[in-house]
C-alpha cells in the first residue's frame, strides 16, 4: 500500500494577504504635509481670491463676488505709486545686498580655510536669530538726530545725517535684514565652483577681473539669480522695516493691505485684492526662476 506525499510548498502569496495599490504609499506619505498645506495656504488663498471680487466688504457682511471694482481701484496714481515704491524698496534692497553679500561670500567660499568657513557662515547669519523688530528698533537707536551715528559723526567734525523716517533709512534697515539670506545662496554657489576652470584660465593669460567675469559668474548664475529673487520677494513684502524706518512718507503695499484689514477704512475687498496681485506676482518669479534656472545652468 503506498503512502501519499505530502504537498509540495506553495511559493504564491497567500490570499488572505491584501496588497496595497502603489498610488496609496506615496499618498500616504504626503498626506499630512499636503493636509496642512491645504488648511494653511491653499483655502486661504481661495478666500482672499473670492473676497477680492466683492467691493467694499467689510466684517461681517455677505460675501457675494459680483466683478473686478476692487482690481481696478489698484490702477488710481496714488495706488500705483505705493505699488512702484514697494517694487523701489524690494529691488534697491536686491541690489545693495547682491553687492555687499558677493564679495562675503565669495571671501568665506574662496580664500578662508575650510575649518573657519562653518564658523564664519554661522558668525554671519547670527542676527537672523533675533527678532526683527529687535533688529529695526536697534537702527532706531542708530539712526535718529541723537544716534549712535550722529554722535560718531559729530565727533570727528562732519555734519549729522537726518534720514531716520526717510527711504535710506528703509533701505538701510532690509538690506541689514535680508543679506545674510543673499550671503547663504551665494556661498552655497561659490562652494561649488570648479576650481580647476580658474586656474586653466589664470594659467592661458586671463586676468583676475577676466577670470572673475568670464568664469567665476557664469559658474554662479544660478545662485546669483535664486538669491536675487528671494531678497526681492522677501522686501516686496517686508512690513516692520518700512513701518519702524520710513514713517508715514514710506507707505508701502504691504502696510496698505494692513489699513484695509486691520485699519480705520476696513476694505477687506480691496485689501484682497492687493493680496492677490502680490501673490501672483510671487508666483510669476518663481515659475519664471524653475522654468529658465537649468538653462543658465547648462550654459555655463
Amino acid at each position: 500500500m503506498s503512502q501519499a506525499s505530502p504537498p509540495a510548498p506553495s511559493n504564491a502569496p497567500s490570499r488572505d494577504r491584501t496588497e496595497l495599490p502603489r498610488w496609496i504609499e506615496p499618498l500616504l506619505l504626503l498626506g499630512p504635509a499636503g493636509i496642512w498645506l491645504g488648511l494653511l495656504l491653499i483655502i486661504p488663498t481661495l478666500l482672499i481670491v473670492e473676497l477680492s471680487l466683492v467691493p467694499g466688504i467689510r466684517p461681517g457682511q455677505v460675501v457675494n463676488p459680483s466683478g473686478l471694482n476692487n482690481y481696478a481701484l489698484i490702477f488710481q496714481p496714488i495706488y500705483l505709486q505705493v505699488l512702484g515704491r514697494s517694487v523701489f524698496f524690494a529691488l534697491g534692497t536686491t541690489i545693495i545686498c547682491l553687492l555687499l553679500g558677493f564679495p562675503v561670500a565669495y571671501w568665506i567660499a574662496l580664500m578662508v580655510p575650510k575649518r573657519w568657513q562653518n564658523l564664519l557662515v554661522v558668525g554671519f547669519v547670527l542676527p537672523l536669530w533675533t527678532s526683527s523688530l529687535l533688529r529695526s528698533y536697534a537702527w532706531i537707536t542708530i539712526l535718529r538726530p541723537t544716534g549712535v551715528l550722529n554722535s560718531l559723526l559729530q565727533s570727528v567734525g562732519l555734519p549729522a545725517l537726518d534720514i531716520l523716517n526717510r527711504s535710506p533709512a528703509v533701505l538701510v534697515g532690509m538690506s541689514y535684514s535680508l543679506l545674510p539670506y543673499m550671503v547663504l545662496i551665494l556661498y552655497a554657489s561659490l562652494e561649488k565652483l570648479d576650481r580647476s576652470l580658474l586656474e586653466a584660465a589664470a594659467d592661458l593669460g586671463a586676468s583676475p577681473s577676466q577670470v572673475f567675469w568670464r568664469v567665476t559668474v557664469p559658474q554662479t548664475i544660478p545662485g546669483i539669480t535664486a538669491g536675487a529673487l528671494l531678497v526681492f520677494i522677501t522686501g516686496l513684502g517686508d512690513f516692520v522695516d518700512p513701518e519702524l524706518l520710513g514713517g508715514a512718507s514710506s507707505m508701502t503695499a504691504a502696510r496698505l493691505i494692513y489699513n484695509q484689514f486691520l485699519g480705520a477704512t476696513q476694505n477687506w475687498g480691496f485689501g484682497s485684492a492687493l493680496s492677490t496681485l502680490l501673490i501672483l506676482a510671487v508666483s510669476i518669479a518663481i515659475a519664471l526662476l524653475l522654468k529658465y534656472g537649468d538653462r543658465n545652468t547648462s550654459n555655463v
